[in-house]
Protein backbone atom coordinates (compact mmCIF):
# COMPACT_ATOMS: atom_id res chain seq x y z
CA UNK A 1 0.00 0.00 0.00
CA UNK A 2 0.93 3.57 -0.03
CA UNK A 3 0.87 5.57 2.55
CA UNK A 4 1.32 9.22 2.36
CA UNK A 5 1.89 11.63 5.33
CA UNK A 6 1.27 15.34 4.51
CA UNK A 7 2.57 18.16 6.48
CA UNK A 8 0.11 19.62 8.88
CA UNK A 9 -1.64 23.22 8.32
CA UNK A 10 -3.12 24.41 11.50
CA UNK A 11 -1.84 27.42 13.55
CA UNK A 12 0.72 26.00 15.55
CA UNK A 13 0.42 22.63 14.44
CA UNK A 14 4.09 20.82 14.52
CA UNK A 15 2.89 17.61 15.30
CA UNK A 16 3.26 14.92 12.30
CA UNK A 17 1.57 11.70 11.46
CA UNK A 18 4.15 9.32 11.46
CA UNK A 19 7.61 9.37 12.77
CA UNK A 20 10.75 8.10 11.07
CA UNK A 21 10.43 4.76 13.55
CA UNK A 22 6.84 4.14 12.69
CA UNK A 23 7.93 4.86 8.87
CA UNK A 24 10.84 2.09 9.43
CA UNK A 25 8.86 -0.22 10.65
CA UNK A 26 5.73 0.36 8.06
CA UNK A 27 8.62 0.06 5.07
CA UNK A 28 9.63 -3.42 6.62
CA UNK A 29 6.38 -4.35 6.10
CA UNK A 30 6.63 -4.07 2.34
CA UNK A 31 4.84 -0.87 2.13
CA UNK A 32 5.65 2.51 0.54
CA UNK A 33 5.49 5.74 2.87
CA UNK A 34 5.32 9.19 0.84
CA UNK A 35 6.32 12.07 3.85
CA UNK A 36 5.90 15.93 2.99
CA UNK A 37 8.95 17.61 2.68
CA UNK A 38 10.29 19.68 6.23
CA UNK A 39 6.75 17.55 7.50
CA UNK A 40 8.78 16.76 10.54
CA UNK A 41 10.79 19.45 11.05
CA UNK A 42 9.29 21.85 14.15
CA UNK A 43 9.92 18.77 16.18
CA UNK A 44 13.52 17.55 14.74
CA UNK A 45 12.50 14.78 12.53
CA UNK A 46 14.46 16.19 9.24
CA UNK A 47 14.22 14.66 5.37
CA UNK A 48 17.23 12.61 5.62
CA UNK A 49 15.77 10.83 8.89
CA UNK A 50 12.81 9.86 7.01
CA UNK A 51 14.97 8.97 3.89
CA UNK A 52 17.08 6.19 6.36
CA UNK A 53 14.18 5.14 7.79
CA UNK A 54 12.98 3.85 3.95
CA UNK A 55 10.67 6.92 2.75
CA UNK A 56 10.36 8.63 -0.29
CA UNK A 57 10.29 12.64 0.13
CA UNK A 58 7.07 14.26 -2.08
CA UNK A 59 7.77 18.39 -1.98
CA UNK A 60 3.34 18.94 -2.57
CA UNK A 61 0.85 17.97 -0.19
CA UNK A 62 -0.89 17.77 -3.89
CA UNK A 63 1.37 15.16 -4.64
CA UNK A 64 1.50 12.84 -1.32
CA UNK A 65 -2.31 13.41 -1.44
CA UNK A 66 -2.84 12.06 -5.27
CA UNK A 67 -0.17 9.75 -5.18
CA UNK A 68 -1.22 7.69 -1.86
CA UNK A 69 -3.45 5.47 -0.70
CA UNK A 70 -3.97 5.90 2.88
CA UNK A 71 -3.12 9.37 4.24
CA UNK A 72 -1.84 9.52 7.77
CA UNK A 73 -2.58 12.93 9.43
CA UNK A 74 -3.08 14.01 13.25
CA UNK A 75 -5.45 16.89 12.95
CA UNK A 76 -8.68 16.83 10.28
CA UNK A 77 -8.01 18.56 7.17
CA UNK A 78 -8.50 21.57 6.52
CA UNK A 79 -11.06 23.71 3.80
CA UNK A 80 -8.32 24.36 2.01
CA UNK A 81 -6.97 20.53 1.60
CA UNK A 82 -10.52 19.20 0.73
CA UNK A 83 -9.89 19.93 -3.00
CA UNK A 84 -6.80 17.11 -2.71
CA UNK A 85 -9.57 14.43 -1.31
CA UNK A 86 -11.38 11.80 -3.36
CA UNK A 87 -13.46 8.44 -3.03
CA UNK A 88 -10.65 6.33 -3.35
CA UNK A 89 -8.80 8.06 -1.03
CA UNK A 90 -8.81 6.87 2.99
CA UNK A 91 -7.87 9.38 5.47
CA UNK A 92 -7.09 7.60 9.04
CA UNK A 93 -6.49 10.84 11.32
CA UNK A 94 -8.57 12.74 13.71
CA UNK A 95 -11.74 14.24 12.58
CA UNK A 96 -14.47 15.98 15.39
CA UNK A 97 -16.83 16.10 12.94
CA UNK A 98 -19.35 17.24 14.97
CA UNK A 99 -17.42 19.95 16.33
CA UNK A 100 -17.15 21.84 13.22
CA UNK A 101 -20.99 20.84 11.89
CA UNK A 102 -20.56 24.22 9.23
CA UNK A 103 -17.47 22.49 7.03
CA UNK A 104 -18.40 18.73 8.14
CA UNK A 105 -21.00 18.33 4.86
CA UNK A 106 -17.61 19.72 2.96
CA UNK A 107 -15.46 17.16 4.04
CA UNK A 108 -18.17 14.40 3.14
CA UNK A 109 -18.89 15.91 -0.23
CA UNK A 110 -15.26 15.15 -1.09
CA UNK A 111 -16.14 11.30 -1.13
CA UNK A 112 -13.26 10.61 0.78
CA UNK A 113 -12.88 7.49 3.63
CA UNK A 114 -12.67 9.18 7.02
CA UNK A 115 -11.74 6.83 9.67
CA UNK A 116 -11.65 8.76 13.02
CA UNK A 117 -8.91 8.24 15.48
CA UNK A 118 -11.30 9.59 17.87
CA UNK A 119 -14.11 6.56 17.91
CA UNK A 120 -11.70 3.97 17.74
CA UNK A 121 -12.89 1.64 20.31
CA UNK A 122 -11.21 -1.27 22.34
CA UNK A 123 -12.50 -4.00 24.44
CA UNK A 124 -12.77 -2.24 27.65
CA UNK A 125 -14.71 0.65 25.90
CA UNK A 126 -12.11 3.03 25.98
CA UNK A 127 -10.91 4.88 22.98
CA UNK A 128 -6.95 3.91 22.44
CA UNK A 129 -6.42 6.70 19.73
CA UNK A 130 -8.21 9.64 21.53
CA UNK A 131 -6.77 8.51 24.92
CA UNK A 132 -3.01 10.12 24.65
CA UNK A 133 -4.13 13.17 23.08
CA UNK A 134 -6.68 13.48 26.06
CA UNK A 135 -3.84 12.53 28.83
CA UNK A 136 -1.69 15.28 27.39
CA UNK A 137 -4.71 17.90 26.90
CA UNK A 138 -5.60 17.06 30.78
CA UNK A 139 -2.03 17.79 31.75
CA UNK A 140 -1.97 21.25 29.80
CA UNK A 141 -5.01 22.22 31.00
CA UNK A 142 -3.38 22.80 34.29
CA UNK A 143 -0.25 24.41 33.13
CA UNK A 144 -1.98 27.14 31.13
CA UNK A 145 -4.58 27.46 33.43
CA UNK A 146 -2.02 28.70 35.90
CA UNK A 147 -0.31 30.80 33.57
CA UNK A 148 -3.45 32.46 32.35
CA UNK A 149 -4.53 33.40 35.99
CA UNK A 150 -1.49 35.53 36.05
CA UNK A 151 -2.63 39.29 36.43
CA UNK A 152 -0.89 40.13 33.24
CA UNK A 153 -2.78 37.48 31.46
CA UNK A 154 -6.36 39.02 32.83
CA UNK A 155 -6.19 36.55 35.24
CA UNK A 156 -6.91 36.85 39.10
CA UNK A 157 -3.35 37.03 39.60
CA UNK A 158 -3.51 34.06 42.12
CA UNK A 159 -1.08 31.17 42.07
CA UNK A 160 -2.31 27.80 42.10
CA UNK A 161 -0.97 26.19 45.35
CA UNK A 162 -1.40 26.30 49.33
CA UNK A 163 1.29 28.82 50.83
CA UNK A 164 1.28 28.90 54.86
CA UNK A 165 -1.73 29.93 56.14
CA UNK A 166 -3.13 31.01 52.43
CA UNK A 167 -6.24 29.06 51.45
CA UNK A 168 -5.55 26.52 48.33
CA UNK A 169 -6.70 28.18 45.04
CA UNK A 170 -10.30 26.25 43.73
CA UNK A 171 -9.91 23.98 40.96
CA UNK A 172 -13.27 22.73 39.43
CA UNK A 173 -12.83 19.34 37.26
CA UNK A 174 -16.09 18.96 35.07
CA UNK A 175 -15.94 15.23 33.08
CA UNK A 176 -13.38 12.43 34.66
CA UNK A 177 -12.51 10.96 31.43
CA UNK A 178 -8.74 10.27 30.43
CA UNK A 179 -8.58 14.09 30.33
CA UNK A 180 -10.57 15.14 33.69
CA UNK A 181 -8.47 12.69 35.28
CA UNK A 182 -5.39 14.19 34.41
CA UNK A 183 -6.67 17.67 35.03
CA UNK A 184 -7.32 16.01 38.27
CA UNK A 185 -3.85 14.16 39.28
CA UNK A 186 -2.44 17.31 38.59
CA UNK A 187 -4.22 20.18 40.28
CA UNK A 188 -3.43 17.98 43.28
CA UNK A 189 0.03 17.71 42.91
CA UNK A 190 0.32 21.46 42.15
CA UNK A 191 -2.06 21.59 46.02
CA UNK A 192 -4.99 22.97 45.06
CA UNK A 193 -8.54 22.61 46.44
CA UNK A 194 -9.85 20.50 43.79
CA UNK A 195 -13.69 20.02 42.56
CA UNK A 196 -14.78 16.95 40.52
CA UNK A 197 -17.52 16.54 38.88
CA UNK A 198 -19.23 13.51 37.16
CA UNK A 199 -22.79 12.19 36.29
CA UNK A 200 -21.23 8.87 37.59
CA UNK A 201 -21.53 8.03 40.86
CA UNK A 202 -19.14 5.27 40.56
CA UNK A 203 -16.80 6.96 38.72
CA UNK A 204 -16.59 9.41 41.92
CA UNK A 205 -16.47 6.86 44.46
CA UNK A 206 -13.37 5.14 42.16
CA UNK A 207 -12.15 8.14 42.07
CA UNK A 208 -12.39 8.78 45.68
CA UNK A 209 -10.71 5.32 46.31
CA UNK A 210 -7.46 6.72 44.85
CA UNK A 211 -7.36 10.31 45.89
CA UNK A 212 -9.00 10.20 49.11
CA UNK A 213 -10.95 13.41 50.60
CA UNK A 214 -7.88 15.73 51.91
CA UNK A 215 -9.31 19.27 50.15
CA UNK A 216 -10.81 17.23 47.33
CA UNK A 217 -15.04 17.37 46.58
CA UNK A 218 -17.04 14.80 44.54
CA UNK A 219 -20.11 16.55 43.34
CA UNK A 220 -22.47 14.78 40.92
CA UNK A 221 -22.92 16.70 38.07
CA UNK A 222 -26.32 18.96 37.56
CA UNK A 223 -26.73 22.42 36.47
CA UNK A 224 -27.57 23.45 39.46
CA UNK A 225 -23.75 21.89 41.31
CA UNK A 226 -22.08 23.17 38.84
CA UNK A 227 -23.30 26.57 38.63
CA UNK A 228 -22.66 26.46 42.74
CA UNK A 229 -19.15 25.06 42.47
CA UNK A 230 -18.07 27.34 39.67
CA UNK A 231 -18.84 30.84 41.58
CA UNK A 232 -15.76 30.64 43.83
CA UNK A 233 -13.25 28.48 41.50
CA UNK A 234 -9.92 30.21 40.52
CA UNK A 235 -9.62 27.28 37.42
CA UNK A 236 -12.55 25.77 35.99
CA UNK A 237 -11.11 22.46 33.61
CA UNK A 238 -14.16 21.35 30.97
CA UNK A 239 -13.52 17.85 29.79
CA UNK A 240 -17.06 16.77 28.79
CA UNK A 241 -16.80 13.72 25.74
CA UNK A 242 -19.65 11.85 24.08
CA UNK A 243 -18.67 9.95 21.42
CA UNK A 244 -18.88 10.92 18.24
CA UNK A 245 -21.42 13.74 19.40
CA UNK A 246 -21.20 17.63 19.81
CA UNK A 247 -20.00 18.16 23.58
CA UNK A 248 -23.03 19.31 25.83
CA UNK A 249 -22.71 22.62 27.09
CA UNK A 250 -22.59 21.95 30.78
CA UNK A 251 -21.68 26.07 31.64
CA UNK A 252 -24.25 28.67 30.30
CA UNK A 253 -23.14 32.03 30.07
CA UNK A 254 -25.73 32.98 32.62
CA UNK A 255 -23.61 31.52 34.85
CA UNK A 256 -20.44 33.16 34.75
CA UNK A 257 -22.36 35.79 36.22
CA UNK A 258 -21.51 34.47 39.49
CA UNK A 259 -17.80 33.95 38.89
CA UNK A 260 -15.27 36.03 40.14
CA UNK A 261 -13.37 38.25 37.47
CA UNK A 262 -10.19 36.78 36.39
CA UNK A 263 -10.98 33.25 36.93
CA UNK A 264 -9.97 31.24 33.89
CA UNK A 265 -11.86 28.23 32.37
CA UNK A 266 -10.25 25.25 29.50
CA UNK A 267 -12.92 23.62 27.14
CA UNK A 268 -10.84 20.99 26.55
CA UNK A 269 -13.23 19.44 24.67
CA UNK A 270 -13.71 22.50 22.35
CA UNK A 271 -12.79 19.62 19.21
CA UNK A 272 -15.87 18.60 19.42
CA UNK A 273 -17.82 22.04 19.54
CA UNK A 274 -16.76 22.95 23.37
CA UNK A 275 -18.94 22.46 26.49
CA UNK A 276 -19.20 26.02 27.81
CA UNK A 277 -22.19 27.82 26.30
CA UNK A 278 -19.37 30.70 25.74
CA UNK A 279 -16.48 28.85 24.13
CA UNK A 280 -15.67 29.66 20.47
CA UNK A 281 -12.33 28.23 18.92
CA UNK A 282 -8.81 29.84 19.22
CA UNK A 283 -5.16 28.98 18.10
CA UNK A 284 -2.07 28.63 20.48
CA UNK A 285 -1.20 32.03 18.94
CA UNK A 286 -4.19 33.98 20.50
CA UNK A 287 -5.49 31.42 22.67
CA UNK A 288 -7.92 33.61 25.71
CA UNK A 289 -10.52 35.44 25.34
CA UNK A 290 -12.96 37.43 28.26
CA UNK A 291 -16.64 36.80 28.55
CA UNK A 292 -17.92 38.51 31.50
CA UNK A 293 -14.57 39.09 32.49
CA UNK A 294 -13.99 35.25 32.93
CA UNK A 295 -10.92 33.91 30.90
CA UNK A 296 -12.04 31.31 28.40
CA UNK A 297 -8.78 29.04 26.73
CA UNK A 298 -10.17 27.20 23.85
CA UNK A 299 -7.79 25.96 21.77
CA UNK A 300 -8.35 23.67 19.29
CA UNK A 301 -5.34 21.58 19.14
CA UNK A 302 -4.04 21.56 22.51
CA UNK A 303 -1.62 18.66 22.84
CA UNK A 304 -0.09 20.81 19.87
CA UNK A 305 1.44 22.77 22.48
CA UNK A 306 4.14 19.79 23.17
CA UNK A 307 4.38 18.14 19.22
CA UNK A 308 7.25 15.52 20.27
CA UNK A 309 5.75 14.27 23.08
CA UNK A 310 2.33 14.16 21.54
CA UNK A 311 3.56 12.52 18.15
CA UNK A 312 5.03 9.92 19.97
CA UNK A 313 2.52 9.16 22.00
CA UNK A 314 -0.16 8.95 19.06
CA UNK A 315 2.38 6.51 17.44
CA UNK A 316 2.12 4.62 19.79
CA UNK A 317 -1.13 4.12 19.47
CA UNK A 318 -1.70 4.41 15.71
CA UNK A 319 0.60 1.93 14.36
CA UNK A 320 -0.48 -1.05 14.76
CA UNK A 321 -3.87 0.20 13.22
CA UNK A 322 -1.89 1.54 10.49
CA UNK A 323 0.07 -1.58 9.92
CA UNK A 324 -3.68 -3.57 9.96
CA UNK A 325 -5.33 -1.46 7.33
CA UNK A 326 -1.85 -1.56 5.28
CA UNK A 327 -1.23 -5.29 5.56
CA UNK A 328 -4.67 -6.24 5.11
CA UNK A 329 -6.46 -3.48 2.77
CA UNK A 330 -8.99 -1.36 3.99
CA UNK A 331 -11.78 -3.09 3.63
CA UNK A 332 -10.99 -6.48 5.02
CA UNK A 333 -9.06 -4.77 8.33
CA UNK A 334 -12.19 -2.75 8.57
CA UNK A 335 -14.08 -5.83 8.34
CA UNK A 336 -12.38 -7.99 10.83
CA UNK A 337 -11.81 -5.43 13.41
CA UNK A 338 -15.16 -4.52 14.79
CA UNK A 339 -13.18 -1.78 16.95
CA UNK A 340 -11.37 -0.13 14.28
CA UNK A 341 -14.21 -0.01 11.72
CA UNK A 342 -15.86 1.85 14.88
CA UNK A 343 -13.55 4.74 13.64
CA UNK A 344 -15.11 4.41 10.22
CA UNK A 345 -17.46 7.89 9.74
CA UNK A 346 -17.64 8.74 6.63
CA UNK A 347 -17.21 6.78 3.12
CA UNK A 348 -18.09 7.81 -0.48
CA UNK A 349 -20.27 11.44 0.60
CA UNK A 350 -22.17 9.36 3.58
CA UNK A 351 -21.77 9.54 7.44
CA UNK A 352 -21.30 6.19 8.51
CA UNK A 353 -21.08 6.74 12.10
CA UNK A 354 -24.41 6.57 14.23
CA UNK A 355 -23.55 9.29 16.57
CA UNK A 356 -21.65 11.02 13.91
CA UNK A 357 -24.52 10.88 12.01
CA UNK A 358 -27.15 11.78 14.91
CA UNK A 359 -25.14 15.00 15.42
CA UNK A 360 -24.83 15.76 11.68
CA UNK A 361 -28.73 15.51 11.22
CA UNK A 362 -26.99 13.20 8.38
Amino acid sequence: MIIGVPSEVKNNEFRVGLTPESVKQIVESGHTVLIQSNAGNGIGFNNDDYIKSGATIINSAEEVYGSSELIIKVKEPTESEYKYLREDLTLFTYLHLAGDIENAPKLIKTGVTGIAYETVTADDGSMPLLAPMSAIAGQISIVVGSYHLLKHNSGRGVLIGSFGDIAPRIVTVIGCGVAGTEAISKAISNKAHVRVIDLSEDKLKELESIYGNNNIEYIISNPESISKAIQDSDLVIGAVYVVGKEAPKIISIDMLDGMKAGAVMVDISIDQGGCFESSKPTTHDNPTFLVNNIVHYCVTNMPGAVPLTATQALNKATLPYILELANKGIDEALDENIHLKNGLNISRGQVVHPAVKEALKA
